[in-house]
């Protein structure tokens, strides 16, 4: 399990090796994605809060980064935050997003990226739920929603 500890390490020092990369140009990212999911994943952007209606979806699922389809997190780790953004207290893998420190706005922040496209996901916070106390704070926009499949008996 990651805690904050980890966070502020990998931010200050040095990510997770990611299991691939994914480049592109930003005129080909721009072909792929819609206006604001290239605004928020490529342009470090951040959608509006409360603009998603995945913020309230609890549904067994998994979720992926909508630029290259890398899972990032678990619907068992999604919580409400009431924040207006979907909140995860673990990432799916630890090799799947990478830590930045973000000192834009007048604060100091730990951004939160796809470890494979680097892709701007949003940021994590000390502030979440036991076991781990951190709050991925993420764009839904960046996200693609895989819904579980049920098993067939």
């Amino acid at each position: 399990m990651i805690n904050w500890t980890d966070v502020l390490n990998f931010a200050e020092k040095s990510n997770p090796k990611p299991p691939r990369r994914v480049e592109k140009t930003l005129k080909e990212w721009k072909a792929l994605l819609s206006d604001e999911a290239f605004y928020v994943t490529r342009q470090h952007g951040t959608e509006r809060a409360h603009s998603s209606e995945m913020c309230s979806i609890f549904e067994p699922a998994k979720y992926a980064c909508i630029c290259c389809d890398t899972t990032l997190f678990d619907s068992g780790e999604k919580y409400e935050s009431g924040t207006g953004w979907p909140s995860f207290t673990q990432p799916i893998a630890i090799e799947n997003v990478a830590y930045k420190k973000d000192s834009g706005f007048g604060m100091i922040r730990i951004e939160a990226l796809c470890n494979v496209c680097d892709a701007h996901l949003g940021h994590v916070f000390p502030d979440g739920p036991s076991p781990s106390g951190l709050r991925y704070c993420i764009n839904a926009v960046a996200l693609n929603k895989i819904k579980e499949e049920k098993s067939k008996n």
